[in-house]
């Protein structure tokens, strides 16, 4: 019986440290994985090579010797000791592991904390900055003794300090978007010489008020691609606006499209945006595309702007698999190219619209939908000076209920906020086209709403509105919306 027992310790001994080997040969790659242990590789193969030793020892003892309890008991206790020592060490790595995940966590916050402390001191400036001229020049308009032709200008200045207000909002959420991944591009078919173009034609008012010449050329064979125009768009009035604003009177900016190479199904296109203004010092050049950043100068700390247009430029132009550089110099000017593929398409019939080919909105009957009581009377008032007859609902449900109980015709147009109580935009939309009366499912119905992303115009088509206005209202932006709706008559039921 004692022969028994000592050969069942024995065995078990030997069974317990071939276990602790195969243990320790994971524990060791675990550890090589961790970090760079090339000066200690030779040391990871000592404990192996004795713990091999010590298991041929159990078993020349056990099935060669003759063991007694001593030897039995030493044998195993021994295996129980290595085990434990593993079990140790494999602790102390996690806690480690544990640790440094905690650091870098750490760290990361403390980044975070960071770059919120520095977005909100950009942003209390620069929100601040057209803030205060809204609120000052409209203090000075309401005195009395002003006179016309003052607040006129005070009234032209308030409103350029609300498009600043306005860019800096628009940039926020376009930063934001694209940081939480829920910025993606809608390729259409687009003309990139009409594109260059109207570009140009958009910031031509702004430079022509400094003096500054504007030229656009195009050499392009294959002007038909496949692209988003309205992130192209944007990319290209960041770098316009941008070369605007830093290049001095009398200076001069140009844009060059330029086609590089095609083949059947993708071209090879080059955008290069030059100007002769005051360039940057080659340390900012390097920052340039980091959201926020500015360089620190007298001259650049005087013009208005929230460092993020160009990194939603970079973003852009990323998404659409290109790439941005820039060649600068201090006093001479700058360069941005942007070169890029985009699939070839074949082109599209182009229509132009005149603005002598519109209608008049004298004596069609508008719906207002709309719960804020500010944004209804401004709304409301912009329309009454068009020529539109309007009469307005609070929410969606008043104007579901308004729009059934009138007859076929009596609504020109529904133009329908989107979050309100009672019943949303989206829901009376759905409601409407669903009623029985086809000339009441069919009446034009536009989104008029802050809900302004992408997805946001994409979700107003899909539940069969006919076109989207974004708040706070542009009004030849409204007028062309209108027009076009309008004139493409009422949404099929």
């Amino acid at each position: 019986m004692k022969d028994i027992f000592i050969y069942v310790m024995i065995i078990a001994g030997s069974a317990l440290m071939a276990y602790n080997i195969y243990r320790y040969v994971c524990f060791s790659r675990d550890v090589r994985k961790h970090g760079n242990w090339d000066r200690e590789r030779k040391l990871f193969n000592i404990p192996i090579c004795l713990l091999i030793m010590f298991f041929a020892g159990y078993l020349i003892v056990g099935f060669f010797g003759n063991p007694d309890l001593v030897m039995a008991g030493i044998l195993f206790g021994g295996s129980i000791f290595v085990f434990v020592m593993l079990l140790l060490m494999r602790r102390t790595f996690d806690r480690i592991q544990e640790n440094e995940q905690l650091e870098v966590k750490l760290s990361a916050a403390e980044e975070a904390n960071k770059a919120k402390t520095f977005f909100l001191s950009n942003m209390s400036h620069d929100i601040r900055t057209p803030l205060n001229a809204i609120i000052g020049y409209t203090t000075l308009a309401n005195h009395e003794e002003v006179t016309y032709d003052e607040k006129s200008e005070y009234i032209d200045k308030i409103e350029m300090a609300s498009r600043q207000l306005l860019d800096i909002v628009n940039d926020v959420l376009d930063m934001s978007r694209i940081e939480s991944g829920k910025f993606s591009l809608e390729p259409t078919c687009v003309n990139l010489e009409s594109c260059m173009q109207e570009a140009c034609d958009l910031v031509k008012v702004q430079l022509e008020a400094k003096a500054i010449e504007l030229s656009v050329s195009c050499d392009v064979t294959n002007k038909w691609v496949m692209c988003d125009k309205v992130m192209l768009d944007r990319a290209l009035m960041n770098l316009l606006c941008n070369a605007g604003k830093f290049t001095e009177e009398n200076g001069s900016v140009s844009l060059q499209l330029t086609e590089l190479a095609a083949g059947d199904e993708t071209g090879s296109y080059e955008i290069r945006i030059k100007d002769t203004g005051i360039g940057m010092s080659p340390e900012f050049a390097e920052r340039l595309f980091i959201p926020f950043e500015r360089e620190r100068t007298s001259t650049v700390s005087r013009i208005q702007g929230t460092g993020l247009g160009l990194a939603i430029t970079k973003n852009i132009v990323d998404m659409m698999g290109g790439d941005i550089t820039v060649r600068t110099e201090k006093g001479k000017g700058t360069e941005f190219t942007i070169t890029v593929d985009f699939p070839l398409v074949e082109p599209e019939e182009e229509t132009c619209f005149n603005e002598g080919d519109g209608i008049s909105f004298e004596d069609m009957r508008a719906l207002l939908v709309e719960d804020n009581m500010v944004n209804m009377e401004i709304a409301q008032m912009l329309l009454d000076q068009e020529g539109f007859l309007v009469e307005t609902a609070e929410n969606g449900k008043i104007a579901l209920e308004m729009t059934a109980a009138s007859e076929p015709g009596y609504y020109d147009v529904i133009l329908m906020d989107i979050q309100m109580p009672v019943m949303d935009g989206y829901t009376a939309t759905k409601a409407i086209r669903d009623l029985p009366d086809a000339g009441l499912a069919g009446i034009p119905i536009i989104a008029m709403t802050a809900n302004a992303f992408q997805e946001d115009i994409k979700k107003a088509e899909e539940v069969g509105m006919n076109g989207h206005i974004a708040k706070p209202l542009d009004i030849p932006s409204m007028k062309a919306t209108l027009q076009q709706v309008l004139l493409s008559g009422p949404k099929a039921h």
